[in-house]
Parts: C-alpha cells; sequence; structure tokens
C-alpha cells in the first residue's frame, strides 16, 4: 500500500510478524493491541509525529496487522505501512481528537470486536509512555467478554537482535554523531551562547553525513555545563561557554528513526586533576566491560567487570552503566528492554546493539564518555570512530 518509501522489505516485516506471533502463541493471547510508536513502526513500517493522539497497530494471529489512528493521519499511514489490504487502515473521525465526551478508545474497542477478539485474550501495553490509564478503562468497558492482559515489552524484545539492514541503519547514525561531535570542537568557544552551538548540533544532525540524510533524534541534546553537569538530564540555555567549565554533550545520530547515541566532554582549559584522574578511571573501567561484552555472556557481566575497576581506581557509578538501543521515537533512544546492571542475566547475542554509559556526575561538574557497541561473533565493536577522553580546548 505505501506509496512513499519502505525501509524494508515485506519479507522482512513477515518475518518480524511470525516472531512476535510465536511470542503471543507462547503467552496464550489472541491479540496484540500495540501502541508504542517504536513497535507500530517495526511491526507495519507507520512512520508519523502522530504519537500525541490515540493510535495503535492490531496484530491477530493472521492476516494482516491493522492500523488504526486519528482519520487524517491515514493518509500518512497509506503512505509508509507495507500492508495491501483494503482493511489494513482504519481512521477514526476527528470529534474524537482530546474530546472529554467521546473517547477513540471505544472505537478501537469496536474494531477488535469486528476482528474477532470480542471474547478473547487481548495484549495491551500497560507500562507505555502511549497507553494511559483512561485509556486502559475505556478499552476494558468497550470490551466486557475479552481478558486484557499486559504485553508490556513483548515486541520490544523481539527487536534485540538487529537484521544486517537495521545495522545499516545504525552505522549511518554512528557516522553522523560522529560528526556531530566533530561540529562541536569546531563550533564550541569560550563566550559562545549554549543555545547557538546547540543549533549548529542540530544542523549537522540534521544535515547528515556520508551523503546520508539525519532524522530527529528521540531525545534532545543534553548540554549541561558546570554545576548542571552534576545533574544527567539537563538541556541548554542562552547562558555563554566559560574556561574552566566542562560540558558534556549527550546527543544521537538518528537515520531512518534508527539511533546511535555518544557522549564526550569538552573543557576549555586544562582539567583539574579531578577530572583527569575520573577521565583515566572511565576509560580503564569502560574497557574492562568491553572485554565482557561478547556473545554467552550476560549483561550484568560488563557492568560488573566495569564497576569493578572503576571501584578499584576510586570512584563509584551507582545507576546502570549501558541499556539496548535501535529504532525509537520520542521521548526516549532505548528499547526498554537490557540493561547493563548487577541482575540482569540477559544473554549476550550476536546483533545487539547497546549505549555503553558509563558516565560519571561528581561534585563541581560531570564526566561522560560513552559509546554505541555491536555485540558481534566474538566480541564487542564500538560503532564510531571519535576520539575517546575528555576534549580539550
Amino acid at each position: 500500500m505505501s506509496t512513499f518509501h519502505q525501509d524494508f522489505s515485506d519479507a522482512d516485516y513477515h518475518a518480524r510478524l511470525t516472531r512476535t506471533r510465536a511470542e503471543m502463541a507462547r503467552r496464550g493471547l489472541d491479540m496484540l493491541v500495540i501502541c508504542d510508536p517504536s513497535n507500530m513502526h517495526w511491526l507495519t513500517g507507520y512512520d508519523g509525529w502522530s504519537f500525541y493522539v490515540y493510535q495503535a497497530v492490531v496484530l491477530g494471529m493472521e492476516g494482516e496487522p491493522v492500523w488504526w489512528g486519528r482519520g487524517m493521519d491515514a493518509a500518512g499511514a497509506a503512505r509508509t505501512v507495507f500492508m495491501s489490504g483494503a482493511d489494513a487502515i482504519c481512521g477514526y473521525d476527528d470529534s474524537y481528537v482530546q474530546n472529554p465526551e467521546k473517547h477513540p478508545m471505544r472505537l478501537l474497542g469496536d474494531l477488535v470486536q469486528q476482528m474477532g477478539g470480542g471474547a478473547g485474550r487481548i495484549g495491551v501495553e500497560l507500562d507505555n509512555y502511549y497507553y494511559s490509564a483512561k485509556a486502559h478503562q475505556v478499552l476494558s468497558e468497550a470490551l466486557p467478554g475479552a481478558a486484557l492482559h499486559d504485553a508490556t515489552g513483548l515486541v520490544n524484545w523481539q527487536r534485540a537482535v538487529k537484521s544486517e539492514t537495521e545495522m545499516l541503519y545504525i552505522r549511518r547514525a554512528a557516522k553522523i554523531v560522529t560528526r556531530m561531535h566533530e561540529c562541536i570542537l569546531t563550533f564550541a568557544q569560550p563566550g559562545m551562547a549554549k543555545n547557538l552551538l546547540v543549533a549548529e548540533i542540530y544542523r549537522c544532525g540534521i544535515e547528515g553525513a556520508d551523503g546520508q540524510w539525519g532524522d530527529y533524534p528521540a531525545i534532545v541534546p543534553m548540554a549541561p555545563s558546570g554545576m548542571d553537569a552534576t545533574a544527567p538530564h539537563l538541556t541548554w540555555d542562552d547562558r555563554a561557554l566559560i574556561p574552566g567549565e566542562a560540558t558534556f554533550f549527550e546527543i544521537a545520530g538518528a537515520h531512518r528513526r534508527y539511533h546511535c547515541p555518544q557522549s564526550r566532554t569538552l573543557f576549555f582549559g586544562e582539567p583539574p586533576a579531578l577530572y583527569r584522574r575520573a577521565e583515566n578511571a572511565v576509560l580503564e573501567a569502560t574497557q574492562a566491560g568491553l572485554a565482557m561484552a561478547r556473545p554467552g555472556n550476560f549483561c550484568e557481566d560488563i557492568a560488573n567487570a566495569f564497576n569493578a575497576k572503576l571501584n578499584a581506581l576510586g570512584f563509584e557509578k551507582d545507576s546502570r552503566c549501558g541499556y539496548s538501543i535501535g529504532l525509537s521515537y520520542p521521548p526516549d533512544w532505548g528499547e526498554r528492554t537490557m540493561s547493563f546492571r548487577r541482575g540482569d542475566r540477559t544473554v549476550l547475542e550476536p546483533g545487539m546493539v547497546f549505549h555503553f554509559m558509563p558516565a560519571l556526575w561528581l561534585e563541581d561538574g560531570g564526566l561522560e564518555m560513552t559509546e554505541t557497541i555491536a555485540i558481534t561473533e566474538t566480541d564487542a565493536e564500538c560503532l564510531c570512530d571519535t576520539p575517546g577522553g575528555i576534549f580539550v580546548k
């Protein structure tokens, strides 16, 4: 049905459906209602900035999935989904958009009924940014004969091992984020307003690299300086960059919705001794973690090796040091599945991709030097060519 572009072949999509349905069968589910736009995209190809209203992909055990959403977005679905059936797109009337008197989930319940799920076991993504408590309440009321079960993460886990084409897109994103860091080094100067530097970061990211265009990232640039950099998730303002102050940049290249995050820290002038010791500790601990990043090991093996070396060098990190990444939409570029932390015994497999995030937030600033890594047949590959260590200018 798509007349615009299709990032993957029909065979790719059918393989994804087969994999997802196998997990549905294992859980005893008759149907899935998917509201996460990343999962909607992965299953059907749908791509649009429409996730601020209710939308979903409904997947039964047979036939094509059905895209359901706002009527005006049906045209975008027709231009992006792989499905060819006449009933593969279902749009609802605009009077249901953000109207407290008419909730669109009642219409989704009607669609599930029409698809034969009125008395079935229906999987829904209960713990998801895009599926509200009200949505669940209304959908439950609209399907009194069905049993709604939590299927949070069911599709996310099917996305864990990347295909060759997915890896191609992530590698393109890696080239883009490498160029974004080059842009920072080129344009950043003492006295420069932070928002003007972020504007250059965005320009480089959207222009892309090596002839490949840049998509919008799922997270905006994190670029705190000085004491602001003692916190991990602050963005930017118009204050000037100043000498003697660290600024870390947590950014991502994106291509066709696939992400490659990477962070680096910039310092004007010679960094204090504490920062140099922290830099050395993070770099050595990162190498210790990477040594454990190979097929057959557990996610926690990387975290344990990283933390053991970091602690031996006099530093501590009490948060996870990595997570699975790939295809994503705002507000997060993570896949919300695996993490590098103690207790996560997910087995590493070739084709998995992670943001190895060994960041430290110190008493007077922050230090981020991160890498996106891919698990290969033998070990791990860092996907970016950005030099390591603190950027000194």
